[in-house]
């Protein structure tokens, strides 16, 4: 196995084990976070407050029923394993409830570590693809710095310029994303590569695009929001930080689609025919 297919596959088992272990976590994501009464959920709860549905061993006690009760929001969204890590490693497995000097503290490192998980996720995903080696060395080093970031103790982790390593690591993931759409544009149809495939932060909320090929698009930041994409041909498409809330993916081909969450894929919808890319789950709500 050559050099650069080893760094591949060690790719592909760090992306996927971005896990969110909530046995292993203080209920982070029901406390540290800010909660704000909407379609996604019924009550208002400041940062720092525990969600009245915690329980005394941090687990919900309506998690069965989340979605019959209004909290739509809560299973939607992943912390891609920020929370086990912060509950874990950064503070030793101390409970915020046995040791309340280090509940603020442990609330606001919650949302940093969360970044950086994301961060680790992107560049893990964008190492699994077939790539220039010259990119595939950047992108290694951005990996291995961004890891060494969980290990950090909290003291260092609130002192971050987490804007400046965004920064760095867009630049690299906008080269992978081109890089990929490229090689997918180059093998469609002559009549096909006369479409407009920068669709970057545009607004297609609610648009019919039923059935159409949009392979190697580029949808970074755009607004997705009910968009009916069934049976749409996504990809090598990019999806980083489009908003696909109540998009329908029902029998989309989204296997090998470019920086997807499984919020953004939670917050969809779709059917036991949408195509996921390696990493993500089918949600339990299609």
């Amino acid at each position: 196995m050559t050099a650069l297919k080893v760094k591949k596959v060690a790719a592909e088992q760090i992306r996927k084990g971005l896990q969110a272990d909530c046995t292993n976590c203080f209920g982070l994501c029901c406390t540290a976070l800010t909660i704000i009464a909407s379609s996604d959920f019924p009550i208002n709860k400041p940062a720092g407050k525990p969600c009245l549905n915690l329980q005394s061993d941090y687990s919900c006690q309506i998690h069965s029923q989340l979605r019959e009760k209004g909290y739509k929001g809560c299973t939607v969204f992943d912390c891609l394993g920020a929370g086990q890590v912060v509950s874990q490693v950064t503070f030793n497995g101390q409970s915020w409830r046995d040791h309340p000097n280090t509940a603020e503290k442990m609330f606001q490192v919650f949302p940093i570590m969360e970044q950086i998980h994301e961060m680790i996720a992107y560049a893990a995903e964008a190492l699994s693809y077939d790539i220039p080696d010259a990119l595939v060395d950047e992108l290694s080093k951005q990996l291995k710095e961004l890891q060494g970031l969980t290990k950090l103790d909290a003291v260092r982790l609130l002192s971050l310029d987490l804007v400046m390593h965004r920064f760095t690591l867009s630049e690299l993931l906008i080269q992978a994303s081109d890089s990929i759409r490229s090689s997918m544009i180059a093998q469609l149809p002559s009549a096909a590569k006369n479409q407009v495939f920068d669709r970057s932060r545009v607004n297609w909320m609610g648009k019919k695009l039923k059935g159409k090929d949009l392979r190697g698009t580029d949808f970074r930041g755009a607004y997705l929001i009910a968009a009916d994409m069934r049976n749409t041909d996504l990809r090598s498409v990019n999806f980083i930080g489009a908003d696909v809330r109540d998009a329908d993916f029902s029998g989309a081909n989204l296997s090998t689609s470019m920086f997807l969450t499984q919020m953004q894929i939670n917050s969809a919808m779709g059917n036991e025919e949408t195509r996921l890319p390696f990493y993500l789950e089918r949600p339990t709500h299609w």
